[in-house]
Parts: C-alpha cells; sequence; structure tokens
C-alpha cells in the first residue's frame, strides 16, 4: 500500500536569506490556465479556448518583524524579489524523502503586519505576484513558467516554442 508523501519540514529564502524556524506557512502559487468560452456557427457546444495563464502568486507567513520584506515593498522591477520555497515530504510507507523546490521571482503586491495583541504570537503575511515560476521535484525540473520571456515549459516541453518562434525578430 502507498502512502502520500507529506510535508515533514520547510524553508523560505528571501532574498538569498533563509527563514527557518521563521517561516510558518507558505502558499505555493497555484498554476491556472486562463481560459474564455468560445462557441461559434456550427458547434453544438462551446469549447474552452487556452488564453494562457492567470496570474501566478506566491503567500507566506511569517512570526516576528518582516524586516527582510519590507525593504523591498514598492521596488520598481518586476523581478525586484526573489523566493525559494524549499520543502523535504516524506513518504511513511518506506520512509523515502523527496526535496521540491519552488523559486519565484516578482514583487511584493501585499503585506499584512496582522494584529498586535500583547501576550499573542505575531503572525506577519505577504504576497508576491511573480513573473517566473519554477519547480525542481528532486533535481528534475517538473515546471518552469517565464512569463516575460514567454516560456512555458512542463517536463521539458514547452509549450511556447512554436508561438514564440511565429512572432520572433
Amino acid at each position: 500500500m502507498a502512502f502520500p508523501a507529506k510535508l515533514k519540514d520547510m524553508n523560505l529564502h528571501l532574498q538569498g536569506q533563509g527563514h527557518k524556524g521563521v517561516v510558518s506557512e507558505v502558499t505555493v502559487p497555484k498554476l491556472t490556465l486562463k481560459l474564455n468560452e468560445f462557441r461559434n456557427g456550427g458547434m453544438i457546444g462551446a469549447l474552452q479556448a487556452d488564453m494562457g495563464l492567470e496570474k501566478i502568486e506566491l503567500d507566506f507567513t511569517m512570526g516576528g518583524l518582516l524586516e527582510t520584506v519590507l525593504p523591498d515593498f514598492g521596488a520598481a522591477a518586476y523581478d525586484a524579489v526573489t523566493a525559494r520555497f524549499s520543502g523535504a515530504y516524506q513518504e511513511d510507507g518506506y520512509g523515502s524523502v523527496r526535496a521540491v523546490e519552488i523559486t519565484v521571482m516578482g514583487k511584493y503586491t501585499e503585506i499584512d503586519m496582522g494584529n498586535a495583541k500583547v501576550g499573542d504570537d505575531t503572525q506577519h503575511k505577504a504576497k508576491i505576484s511573480c513573473i517566473y515560476y519554477q519547480m525542481d521535484v528532486d533535481g528534475v525540473n517538473w515546471v518552469t513558467i517565464d512569463i516575460m520571456a514567454g516560456v512555458f515549459e512542463v517536463f521539458g516541453i514547452d509549450r511556447m516554442a512554436e508561438i514564440r518562434a511565429a512572432v520572433a525578430d
């Protein structure tokens, strides 16, 4: 019988600085296709036309003050922030561990300093709007998305190669 691999430990690096022991939660980006309903004459039903990707966001929660986040808030560059989530997922049936790394680049769009109450834990949150996303599992690239370069690769298949070639300079 197989068991699902569960997250056993994680870290979040912001601008190359690790936050192990400080980061409490990471909402890894959801990958969503932007689909528009399309139906014209002669069609007996609608289909979903692929119009690219929806926005990609990474959220995280940390304890304490977000001292490493605030200096980059409001930065003009669309790739001002680099964040890397690393997680160890262990399958409890055999004990095998898989290393998952998700790297994003983008900019902070939201900082939530949370509630301030003496004697309570502090939970501060931030959101990054991503223009670059890469997911590697055990050193193997599963997904790479580079919005500005028009790259959308899934398990080595570049889904945008023909589109880029058609509009090349």
